[in-house]
């Protein structure tokens, strides 16, 4: 069965879910709001099929410029021979960018690599040492092969040194080639951005150029709960940097557990675009990172259990522990999810939340790109452009039912699904040939920004 659904075989998969989401009062809030939503409110028992749960995390106000918590960041920079010229100029001016967004009080350091590994400033106050890192940055220059593991591994020794849960610890990494000394598979690095994250580190990665491996950087950052950017252009650098720097500047909440209790019966089968441990009907899962006056939300696909019996009842009970850097203490919050159940289909499908199932839509279309470039690899291109344009054609359908008539999703929303459409017509259109190398990072860019909501 394809994994592109119409908009009526969506209801039926959902052909469940109720939404109501049960927070602490204003007076008890803390600085993470939860809500968590089912695709309709209402559940027919004679569907027994797959149902979608939708839980949201968001700050409760914007994080002013004057008051957030300092960063402890490390940059790795790619210094090898593919880098000289234009790219490692506009590495230069964008690290740059990077300190002039940065004070006094937060904590830099300074790697560059090729084959080796050069610690150019070790992790201390910008005040301290901003002369230090501008002399640093200005005497980068570029030869040699890419150890781009050992980069990573001691951008984060580096931030380990101040390692904080009043901090924002990150590394961000930039490179432009293939990893090629030392550990250099997607799994390896994978691996290293999951014990980063374990520490409370994530790793941004910037892809420079059309030479550097996609899989590679996006299973660093996803691994890390990190953000992911393709720059085709070296001048578009500054730019990248300042943004990634902003999204650092804005964390408000992190280290973020989420566990997802199911009642009733109902089953969690999968969480869509991240990780997760499922274990019986326990859904585990960590988000390193929440931006203030950002939401982030997670999909889990939940079975629905033959034989409801009762016109209400509970789905699942959701609850997050988290550390606030306003002052370092660990929150909490909970939400419980019931739904009404019936015998009557249509009233089943009246009671969809086009809120939540815009967000589905999006995530299982996501999905389906994954799959396009998996086909793509294999040399099934003709394939590979059906499912694309397949995508296309069930984007287009379910932001039309799901962006009108009553309780219509959020313009936003839709906006998103109109745009992916938007980016599977052109992909389908550029699998050939030279385009496909700019495809295929664009693709998994893409993928990467809808899974973790990526703010830029």
């Amino acid at each position: 069965m394809s994994s592109v659904r119409t908009f009526s075989s969506l209801f039926a998969l959902a052909a469940l879910c109720g939404a109501f989401a049960l927070t602490g009062s204003p007076a008890e809030a803390a600085q993470v709001q939860i809500g968590a939503e089912l695709g309709q409110s209402t559940i027919d028992r004679k569907a027994g099929d797959r149902v979608y749960l939708r839980l949201s995390l968001k700050t409760l106000a914007a994080r002013k410029k004057d008051d957030r918590p300092p960063i402890n960041v490390a940059l790795v920079i790619d210094r090898s021979g593919s880098m000289s010229g234009e790219r490692l100029a506009a590495a230069k001016k964008g690290a740059e960018t990077a300190l002039e967004r940065l004070g006094s009080d937060d904590i830099v350091s300074l790697v560059s690599y090729n084959h080796e590994v050069d610690v150019l400033a070790e992790a201390g106050r910008l005040g301290a040492q901003r002369e230090r890192l501008q002399k640093a940055i200005n005497a980068l220059t570029a030869s040699g092969t890419t150890a781009l593991y050992a980069g990573v591994k001691e951008g984060g020794e580096q931030v380990k040194a101040h390692l904080s849960d009043l901090k924002v610890n990150r590394v961000v990494l930039l490179s432009d080639g293939l990893a090629n000394v030392g550990p250099s598979t997607p799994r390896e690095l994978g691996e290293l951005g999951r014990e980063l994250a374990s520490k409370g580190i994530s790793v941004s990665t910037i892809g420079l150029g059309l030479e550097y491996n996609e899989d590679l950087m996006q299973r660093l950052a996803a691994a890390s709960d990190g953000n992911h950017a393709f720059v085709e252009r070296p001048s578009d650098l500054a730019e990248i940097f300042d943004r990634e720097f902003g999204d650092a500047l804005s964390v408000a909440a992190r280290d973020i557990i989420i566990q997802i209790e199911c009642k009733s019966g109902f089953t969690p089968k999968r969480v869509l675009g991240r990780e997760a441990d499922i274990s019986g009907n326990r859904v585990t899962l960590k988000l390193n990172q929440l931006p203030a006056d950002n939401e982030r939300y997670v999909v889990v696909e939940l079975d629905v259990p033959a034989g409801l019996a009762a016109d209400n009842g509970e789905v699942a009970n959701v609850a997050i522990d988290y550390t606030d850097l306003d002052d370092g203490t660990r929150g909490s919050a909970a939400a419980a999810v019931v739904a009404r159940f019936t015998e009557d289909a249509k009233e089943a499908e009246a009671s969809v939340n086009k809120g939540v199932m815009s967000q589905v839509t999006e995530q299982i279309a996501t999905e389906t790109s994954e799959k396009a470039v998996e086909l793509r690899d294999k040399g099934d291109i003709v394939g590979a452009r059906k499912m694309l344009e397949d995508n296309a054609f069930f984007l287009n359908r379910q932001k039309s039912a799901l962006g009108m008539g009553a309780m219509a999703a959020p313009q936003a929303s839709i906006s998103t699904l109109d745009k992916l459409e938007a980016k599977s017509r052109e992909a389908a259109e550029n699998l050939e040939g030279e385009s496909w190398d700019k495809t295929r990072k664009m693709m998994r860019q893409d993928q990467h920004k809808s899974k973790v909501q990526q703010t830029y």
